[in-house]
C-alpha cells in the first residue's frame, strides 16, 4: 500500500506520542480494567435493583441492596484484577528469567531462533541475520527485543496490578451508583424507569466511546451495549416478579 504524500510530510510526533500512551494504558491493564469495571457496575447493579423491585421490594430494601452490591462488587473487582494482572506479570517475568538463562547457556540457539522468527515475520534472510546479531547478548536491549519478537512479552509493559485494581474499584463504583441514584429520591415505577434510562444512557456513552477508540462505529458499539443492558434488565426484572409472586 502506498502512503499518501501528505501523510509522509506531516509531522506526526504528537499523534505517535498519543498512540504510544494509549498502547501503554492497554498493555498495563488500566484501560481493560476501567471498561470492565464501569460496565459491570452498570449492568450488575441495575439487574440487582430491578430484581428486587420486581419482587415488590421497598425503597429502603433496594437502596440497601444496591449500596451493598456497590461496595462488594467494587472490592471484588479490584481484588480480581489485582490477582489477575499480578499473576500475568509474574508469569511473564518467569519467561524473561528463563530467556535470560538460555541466552547465557546457548546464545547461538537464541540467535538462530530469533533470526528464524524475523524471517517468518517477512524479513529477508540476510536482514534477519544482521538484525539478530546487532544487539550485544549481554545487554538488556537484546533481552527485550528477543522477548518481544519471539514470545510477545514486553519487559516494560508487564502491567500494573495497582493501576488495574484502582481502575476497577473506582469505575465499578461509579457504574453501580448510576442506577442506584434515583432510589435516593423516588420509588416504585418512577425510580425503576429512571434507573433504566440512566443506565441505558451511560451504556450508550461507554459502548460508543470504546468502539470509537477502537476505530469502529460508535453507533454500533453503543447500540450493542444498550442491547445487553435491556436484555439483562428484562430477564432479571422478570425473575424478580416471578419470585415476588411466588413468595406472596
Amino acid at each position: 500500500m502506498r502512503i499518501p504524500i501528505a501523510a509522509r510530510v506531516d509531522d506526526g510526533s504528537a499523534d505517535t506520542a498519543a498512540l504510544r500512551h494509549k498502547a501503554q494504558q492497554v498493555a498495563r491493564g488500566g484501560a481493560r480494567a476501567a471498561v470492565l469495571g464501569i460496565n459491570d457496575g452498570l449492568v450488575t447493579n441495575l439487574c440487582l435493583i430491578l430484581a428486587i423491585a420486581g419482587a415488590n421490594g421497598t425503597q429502603a430494601a433496594v437502596r440497601l441492596a444496591g449500596f451493598a452490591s456497590l461496595i462488594a462488587g467494587a472490592f471484588s473487582m479490584a481484588a480480581g484484577e489485582w490477582v489477575s494482572v499480578r499473576s500475568q506479570a509474574e508469569l511473564s517475568g518467569g519467561v524473561l528469567t528463563e530467556l535470560r538463562r538460555l541466552i547465557g547457556r546457548n546464545p547461538k540457539l537464541v540467535l538462530d531462533e530469533l533470526s528464524s522468527q524475523l524471517v517468518e515475520d517477512g524479513f529477508g534472510d540476510e536482514t534477519a541475520r544482521r538484525a539478530s546479531t546487532e544487539l550485544p547478548l549481554d545487554e538488556d536491549r537484546f533481552l527485550s527485543f528477543t522477548a518481544r519478537t519471539m514470545f510477545g512479552v514486553n519487559p516494560n509493559e508487564l502491567g500494573s496490578p495497582f493501576v488495574a485494581a484502582g481502575s476497577s474499584l473506582a469505575l465499578f463504583a461509579v457504574g453501580a451508583l448510576i442506577p442506584l441514584t434515583p432510589w435516593f429520591f423516588m420509588q416504585g415505577g418512577v425510580a425503576e424507569a429512571w434507573s433504566v434510562m440512566l443506565t441505558a444512557s451511560a451504556s450508550l456513552v461507554v459502548g460508543g466511546a470504546v468502539s470509537s477508540s477502537s476505530g469502529n462505529s460508535a453507533v454500533r458499539g453503543g447500540a450493542r451495549q444498550l442491547a445487553i443492558v435491556v436484555l439483562a434488565s428484562a430477564i432479571t426484572y422478570g425473575i424478580g416478579s416471578l419470585f415476588g409472586t411466588a413468595v406472596s
